[in-house]
């Protein structure tokens, strides 16, 4: 919700006002129920509902309580844009994709790499922005920087130390760094940066879980 919307008492937006329940979002889940495999026809006819007599889908709809006084009934339009094309164009959609069998704007190539011919990926992806906690053995952590940096690490709580310089991959200008497979329960690692000859003042521990079957 946003605050582009009726007041409580049913009076118009001033330029205060509480966001109401978007008939558009009913036919989005409507779409997602498609793809699990259920019928969205529920979703189509509650979209249906929403409309005025003359077959129009508001932006919003007032979700409180009747106030007769304001005309805010529950589940009917309220003071919002109507018609909004862009809760037709998902209503017709939605009609569609249900005629279909699937969702009118899959995009197929997308749905066939990852759902039917799913790929694993060999690598699970360390960042400073996502610093993963574990990762399943059998996989190369591959730890992604954005600039030049020695990485200090250790599978043995420090007892052994050893360094890896980082890679510079000039497309994307960043800086990684892969580290293979291993039989061990935790990898640990800091990070000096080379430009600033700054070492990171932390130390971050990664386990490795049991591969998956």
């Amino acid at each position: 919700m946003n605050c582009y919307g009726q007041k409580d008492d049913g009076s118009a937006f001033d330029g205060t006002g509480v966001g109401r329940c978007w008939p558009i979002l009913t036919g989005e889940r409507g779409h997602y129920e498609l793809a699990a495999g259920c019928d969205p026809k529920p979703f189509i006819t509650t979209i249906e509902n929403f409309s005025n007599q003359g077959g129009m889908i508001t932006e919003q709809v007032w979700d409180g309580e009747d106030l007769p006084y304001a005309r805010m009934k529950r589940g009917c339009p309220t003071g919002a844009a109507m018609p909004l094309c862009w809760s037709h164009a998902e209503y017709v959609s939605l009609v569609r994709s249900r005629h279909d069998g699937v969702c009118f704007d899959r995009v197929e190539p997308a749905y066939q790499r990852y759902v039917v011919n799913p790929v694993q990926s060999r690598y699970e992806i360390w960042t400073l922005r996502h610093p993963l906690r574990r990762v399943v053995r059998g996989k190369i952590l591959r730890i992604i920087l954005p600039a030049e940096a020695t990485i200090a690490w250790s599978i043995d709580d420090w007892a052994r130390d050893n360094e890896l310089d980082t890679i510079h991959q000039d497309e994307l200008n960043l800086w990684f760094a892969d580290f293979p497979r291993a039989a061990v329960s935790v990898f640990a690692f800091t990070l000096l940066w080379k430009r600033d000859q700054r070492w990171e003042n932390r130390t971050w521990q990664v386990s490795i879980l049991r591969e998956q079957t």
